[in-house]
């Protein structure tokens, strides 16, 4: 199993938590990862991108990646926590690759956060939409239960948008 994807956002969207949640979910899993993100004006509001690579290693014992980070054409997902994510960063993803886009026509992560009275919850929102159209390595329960055993005072909220993000996919 190989899975190369793109999460990207604007600062302040909690594209490196997100990049978290997935790469801590594939290691509980038994995959192996490999993770580089660029912040660049990420203070600002600016662009932010992480690169990450989840697989097994092949049958020889070898790993199948030896860089972090992901070629243009090569990306099996493009996660945009932003409609301007999608077309900064589509030119990652390969043909036949997986675009989930928070921009308000396919879903819209930020109502539904907004909704859940905290406009941060979107990028969790936008995973769990992903898990759930199953586009991911994993599926919504392996996220929840990295979420569970995380903890933290913002757990149920936390899993409140994930289950929205289901809910958004038509899966709950």
């Amino acid at each position: 199993m190989k899975q190369q994807i793109i999460l990207s956002g604007l600062g302040g969207q909690g594209v490196l938590f997100a990049t978290k949640i997935l790469a801590e979910t594939a290691v509980r899993s038994g995959y192996r990862v490999l993770v580089s993100e660029t912040h660049g004006m990420a203070q600002r509001g600016g662009n932010v991108i992480s690169h990450l690579k989840v697989f097994s290693v092949d049958k020889g014992g070898q790993d199948i990646f030896f860089s972090p980070l992901i070629k243009p054409g090569k990306a099996d997902v493009l996660i945009a926590f932003h409609p301007e994510s999608a077309s900064l960063h589509r030119h990652f993803l390969k043909q036949g690759g997986k675009l989930v886009c928070n921009d308000g026509e396919r879903f819209d992560a930020t109502s539904s956060a907004c909704n859940l009275g905290n406009p941060l919850l979107a990028n969790i929102i936008t995973v769990g939409y992903a898990a759930a159209k199953r586009v991911l390595f994993c599926g919504i329960e392996d996220i929840k239960s990295f979420l569970r055993n995380m903890g933290g005072s913002r757990m149920q909220q936390n899993l409140r948008a994930l289950e929205e993000g289901a809910r958004l996919a038509g899966i709950v």
